[in-house]
């Protein structure tokens, strides 16, 4: 029997926009193989895996490279599946189970809100080779901290997220899983802008990364003063979320898209 796969396009304000992530539904548990193969055939940023598990479903998240520990376009793009496929009714809260945890999607009209545990910051030593594997120069930069295994650098202006040609061979040979790099908006109606590098990982330049935003969520929030933010991630195919901080949790919100509906036809079992 072939399993129902999706793309579909998260943290989106229209089709072909965000960052698409593919949804396979599955009956029960299967191999890690054939989970990382079908998520490099695939080819996206992630690849979720869902089964129903206790009064929920297991979550799993694959680039094409390696299996992660959280993704925020993909979970919010699963419980978009649920939800459209009528697995789960609207007004029903989506739960899944991961690797970080018992995670949470709720769904108000066409707006999706996740509820994440924010990342612990701290500030970071000296990076050899980073401003140079960024393209900049260190008087562009105001802060580098460190958040899991990951990097936060912000520079002085958003012109400078928005211009950043990394080096992606340099960038992948440095500390550190992934880079998040982000300025202060000047953009009239956002807080803050972002991009986000992960070679390491298989994935250069991630177009929308919810993830990401549990650190940069409390960040901009202790900077600006400010518990509810609109950011966007100025990749090429750009997204938009809406964050909310407390000392508890980050809401990140935004919408879906379905653009793909098909099915698997190989066997994993």
């Amino acid at each position: 029997m072939s399993n129902p796969l999706y793309i579909v396009d998260a943290f989106a304000e229209k089709a072909y926009s965000g960052n698409p992530a593919a949804v396979c539904l599955l009956k029960h548990p299967v191999d890690e193989a054939f989970m990382l193969k079908t998520a490099a055939e695939m080819n996206l940023s992630e690849t979720a895996f869902l089964w129903p598990e206790n009064e929920g479903y297991r979550l799993r998240w694959f680039t094409p490279k390696v299996e992660v520990n959280l993704c925020g376009h993909a979970t919010l793009a699963s419980a978009h599946v649920l939800w459209e496929a009528g697995l789960l009714d609207p007004t029903v809260e989506a739960k899944f189970y991961t690797r970080s945890g018992l995670l949470r999607a709720s769904r108000s009209g066409d707006l999706i809100s996740l509820y994440f545990p924010p990342y612990e910051l701290a500030p970071s030593p000296t990076i050899p080779g980073l401003t140079e594997a960024l393209g900049i120069i260190e008087e562009n930069v105001v802060e580098t901290m460190l958040y899991a295994d990951s990097v936060l650098v912000q520079l002085d202006q958003e012109s400078r997220v928005r211009e950043l040609r990394p080096d992606f061979v340099a960038l992948s040979k440095l500390q550190g899983r992934a880079f998040a790099v982000t300025a202060k908006s000047s953009t009239v109606g956002m807080d803050c802008v972002s991009r986000f590098f992960a070679p390491k990982m298989g994935v250069n330049e991630d177009p929308v990364t919810g993830s990401a935003h549990t650190a940069l969520a409390p960040y901009w929030a202790n900077r600006l003063n400010r518990t509810q933010l609109t950011a966007y991630q100025a990749s090429e195919r750009g997204g938009l979320l809406q964050l909310e901080v407390t000392k508890e949790q980050i809401k990140i919100s935004g919408r879906a898209f379905t653009i793909v509906s098909g099915e698997l036809h190989v066997k994993p079992y």
